[in-house]
């Protein structure tokens, strides 16, 4: 998991992991997060960052904020990535991510997308193979898990809480029985098929 970093670290060069939480959802934001590590920090995650326990993700995000030299995060809502598409908004999200450090980097690693602005290694499965890069994801889930459990408050019905947003069977049969939330994304399937859900119930 460190075969890149080490490398770059040393040359002496700045590593900045960036990945996202939330492309798949039908509801609610793309959150990015950017880390920076101390040079040759061990491994300490279990694999695959999302595949990590509620409980595991919690653990590791505290241990994150201690170790980091610096953590940036952005968050990028429905509208503009209906506006954008969601290649165009994660991108966004990450380069604001990078931005929101304040400390200077040379590299980023992504999780297989490509930065323009930035001297980027875009890896496939860039969270199993970049500490930088898992760290990064799990800061991000972690931060967008709680955006739904919030928005959960706010629109009960749909249980943000349990599917985050993802189009789970309830949460599809939900759309199907009410009108979608200002959260939704208005430009995904099924909410591109209005035949799919109705209107009858909202006011």
């Amino acid at each position: 998991m460190l075969d890149f970093e080490r490398s770059l670290w040393e040359k002496g060069l700045v590593v900045a992991g960036v990945d996202e939480a939330g492309r798949g959802p039908l509801a609610g934001p793309v959150v990015a997060c950017a880390v920076i590590l101390p040079p040759f920090t061990e491994p300490f995650l279990k694999g695959d960052s999302k595949k990590l326990s509620k409980k595991e993700r919690e653990e590791a995000y505290e241990h994150i904020k201690k170790i980091a030299i610096a953590i940036g995060t952005a968050v990028v809502d429905s509208t503009v990535i209906d506006r954008l598409n969601i290649l165009n908004a994660t991108k966004l999200a990450m380069e604001r991510a990078l931005e929101d450090l304040k400390t200077r980097f040379d590299v980023v690693i992504s999780d297989y997308v490509k930065l323009e602005k930035f001297n980027c290694i875009p890896l496939v499965k860039g969270d199993e193979r970049s500490l930088s890069c898992a760290c990064a994801s799990v800061v991000a889930k972690v931060l967008r898990d709680r955006i739904m459990e919030h928005y959960h408050g706010y629109f009960p019905d749909f249980n943000f809480h349990k599917n985050k947003g993802y189009p789970t069977p309830d949460h599809l049969r939900v759309l199907r029985e009410l009108k979608p939330t200002p959260i939704h994304r208005k430009s995904f399937l099924p909410l591109r098929q209005p035949e799919l859900y109705a209107y009858s119930r909202s006011a």
